[in-house]
């Protein structure tokens, strides 16, 4: 077996997860899905293709209408791209790993921006990439990026540079202008980017387009960017496995290629349930975010009055993080609180060492009264001598 593979650590949320797993008196918010199920029309998309028999291989590169509808969808929201320019993936983490496949060899220089969701720093290790962190910096419960290290951080020699905004799980979303100041920097470089944009529509400051600032607004066609998306979050699709990249339409035949090597394409009734979802985001997407923004206003006021909770208010993504005082480990305190207060958080050191000490909790509930019961036992538990 490959020493890169033995030595990943294993994920510390499944790790907590398991834990409290087939406990009926856990309150659950240690994943990052919401527990509401994908909207009706969206299932019978799919069961309708099941019935009519499309069982069988699609494209490498995704059915065409798959394509034409991301492209469309993506085209209202920046400026227009066609679907030269679309791979269909089978789910964001995917999506990742595929554009990682194509761009890294061995001994390749990666930087990456952390916190971040683990599958980002661990599939550069997995291709024998060399991996250096620059770390955001929490200033008052709100985690900030220090936009000169970053940019001294990435050098001629520095393959590919990782983003994830807004960030899983600190909520942190790169402004225009740092967006701009990356990509021009890059460029000088030879850089790659790679911006991991799933949570772009999760935003909920005012914007003309209700997104998160993206890459896409300001780079050129031919610009070294790749934009992984997925319909896991903003269309409540997480168990479908289905994604897409956007990249220069020269690396899509390739990444054509490259998917025959890796899942050979998307299953094609999945692939229906994602056009229904795109052609009709509207009718699934701004209920979703109202939602979610309902749901963080609900929950983060009630954390901030805990006593020793420090904790900002998240511009974007689906998560509180938040420290306790006078807490270390952040694994042992998410076991601590599943075995002794019934309530599954994810430990911050699962998204990088300089959170130790953060929780993250995951607001994405159909109900709010849970998170308000959560609230209530992190504050018994808290007040326990």
């Amino acid at each position: 077996m490959r020493q890169a593979i033995l030595d990943l650590e294993e994920s510390k949320i499944r790790e907590v997860a398991n834990a409290g797993m087939g406990r009926s008196d856990v309150l659950a918010f240690w994943f990052g899905e919401s527990d509401e199920v994908t909207p009706d029309f969206i299932r019978e998309a799919a069961i309708d293709s099941i019935r009519a028999g499309e069982t069988f291989y699609a494209h490498n590169l995704g059915l065409p209408e798959l394509r034409e509808a991301v492209a469309t969808y993506t085209s209202r929201l920046h400026p227009p791209l066609g679907s030269e320019r679309i791979a269909i993936t089978s789910g964001g983490v995917n999506a990742l790993m595929l554009a990682m496949q194509m761009l890294l060899d061995a001994g390749d220089e990666v930087v990456a921006v952390t916190p971040v969701w683990p599958n980002l720093t661990a599939q550069p290790l997995i291709l024998g990439a060399k991996l250096r962190r620059v770390s955001l910096q929490p200033q008052a419960g709100a985690w900030k990026l220090d936009l000169p290290q970053l940019l001294d951080a990435v050098r001629p020699g520095t393959r590919l540079l990782i983003l994830n905004a807004p960030n899983n799980p600190t909520g942190w979303t790169l402004t225009r202008a740092e967006q701009q100041a990356i990509l021009e920097h890059c460029r000088r470089t030879g850089t790659w980017i790679l911006a991991d944009e799933v949570y772009e529509r999760l935003y909920y400051e005012a914007t003309p387009t209700g997104c998160a600032p993206s890459f896409l607004d300001i780079a050129a066609p031919d610009d070294r960017l790749v934009v992984a998306h997925s319909f896991s979050k903003s269309f409540l699709m997480t168990g479908w496995r289905l994604g897409w990249l956007v990249m220069p339409a020269a690396m899509t035949h390739p990444m054509g290629k490259l998917i025959e090597f890796n899942t050979s394409c998307a299953s094609v009734f999945t692939q229906r349930a994602g056009v229904a979802a795109v052609q009709r985001t509207e009718e699934v997407t701004p209920r979703v975010v109202a939602h979610l923004k309902a749901c963080r206003d609900r929950l983060v006021p009630q954390l901030q009055a805990l006593p020793g909770v420090e904790l900002a208010r998240p511009a974007g993504g689906m998560y509180a993080f938040f420290r306790l005082e006078g807490f270390g480990d952040s694994l042992d305190l998410a076991k601590r609180l599943v075995a002794e207060a019934g309530l599954g958080i994810a430990p911050g050191n699962a998204f990088a060492p300089e959170a130790q000490g953060w929780l993250r909790w995951c607001f994405a509930s159909r109900d709010p009264a849970r998170l308000d019961r959560g609230v209530e036992r992190l504050a018994g538990w808290l007040a326990r001598p």
